[in-house]
């Protein structure tokens, strides 16, 4: 009788392709919620790959220095997008996947880093703000 009950539970459970219900129900939940929580965070997407403090130990003259690397990366990974999204044929898809995830790092980091300027009155005025959106 116990077999019989296991095997019963087993068909309901695991379907014929071998894949378990309950686990892709699970993955797929914690997929929406994974998502749904980077919609809510003020710093954009990119807040949860940057150290909100990074920039805590850093001097003007070091701040200065990492805001020209940022604003450079910025710029290689918006051109990357661009040329992604000219090419067409799902040009949009591959950059959006290949580059999206660090060019909002890099723009969380410029904001991390221009507030921890204006925390250590730097008089650190960055000399490119980003004109772009994001699309």
């Amino acid at each position: 009788m116990g077999d019989d009950t296991a095997e019963a539970w087993t068909q309901a459970v695991v379907p014929r392709h071998g894949l378990p219900i309950l686990g892709f129900r699970r993955a797929l939940l914690t997929l929406a919620a994974v998502a749904l929580a980077g919609c809510g965070m003020t710093d954009g997407a990119g807040s949860v790959l940057v150290d909100p403090g990074r920039y805590v130990a850093y001097h003007c003259n070091e701040l200065a220095a990492r805001w020209k690397i940022l604003v450079a990366r910025e710029k290689q990974l918006r051109g990357l997008i661009d040329k992604a999204n000219d090419g067409g044929g799902g040009g949009a898809v591959i950059g959006s996947l290949a580059y999206r995830t660090d060019y909002d790092s890099v723009l969380t980091e410029e904001r991390l880093l221009q507030r921890a300027a204006a925390d250590k009155d730097c008089g650190f005025t960055p000399e490119f703000q980003s004109d772009q959106t994001i699309r």
